[in-house]
């Protein structure tokens, strides 16, 4: 009867470990199963996000080259003399502000760096601190003159960072708003140099 009893509960033992053997088969292949779910749920992600470096380099280079213009615009308040360049200034302000939110929002979707307080002395078009320092100093038509010609040279290196973006970028909102910047600033540095041709 003992006999009997050890032989079950061999038997036992052994189906037990065998289930275990089988379940640990089934976890692994489920862990790799799962691994491969992950990749397909980061891919499918990634797919959805849609965005590559040239997307986020775009979006992290033109919100502060916005910024600086918007501050640009904000001297123009009291300083400028031409109502040209008053409008013009108020127009660069209500179409960056909304700009520099969006593309704020595409990088914390991304989960990239908001990139705030770096040095962009070196981007295209920006102005150093000792231009931004002369621009403040001014008023009247030295100002008008100062601001719009540089305004022009700011607005050529916005634009020559949105068409590498149109060439580089897979982002189609970030294509899009970069051939939006492209178009309303050829548009403005016509009318700036216009305005520059009169005075």
């Amino acid at each position: 009867m003992k006999k009997r009893i050890v032989i079950g509960l061999v038997a036992l033992i052994g189906l037990a470990g065998l289930f275990a053997a089988c379940g640990d088969d089934d976890d692994m292949g489920g862990m790799d199963h799962s691994g491969d779910d992950s990749s397909e749920t980061t891919g499918t992600a990634a797919a959805d996000a849609d965005f590559n470096d040239a997307d986020v380099d775009f979006a992290q280079g033109m919100i502060p080259h916005h910024q600086q213009a918007v501050q640009m615009a904000d001297h123009a308040e009291g300083r400028a003399e031409s109502p040209e360049v008053i409008d013009l200034a108020e127009r660069i302000k209500a179409a960056q502000d909304p700009e520099i939110e969006l593309m704020t929002g595409w990088l914390e979707d991304w989960g990239q760096e908001v990139a705030e307080g770096m040095d962009h002395s070196g981007m295209a078009g920006m102005m150093s601190d000792d231009d931004m320092t002369m621009l403040e100093d001014v008023s009247g038509p030295e100002f008008d003159e100062m601001f719009l010609t540089m305004m022009i040279e700011h607005h050529e290196g916005a634009i020559e960072q949105a068409e590498t973006e149109l060439d580089d970028g897979q982002n189609a909102e970030a294509k899009e708003l970069a051939q939006t910047i492209i178009d309303a600033q050829q548009a403005e540095i016509e009318e700036m140099q216009g305005i520059l041709d009169a005075a």
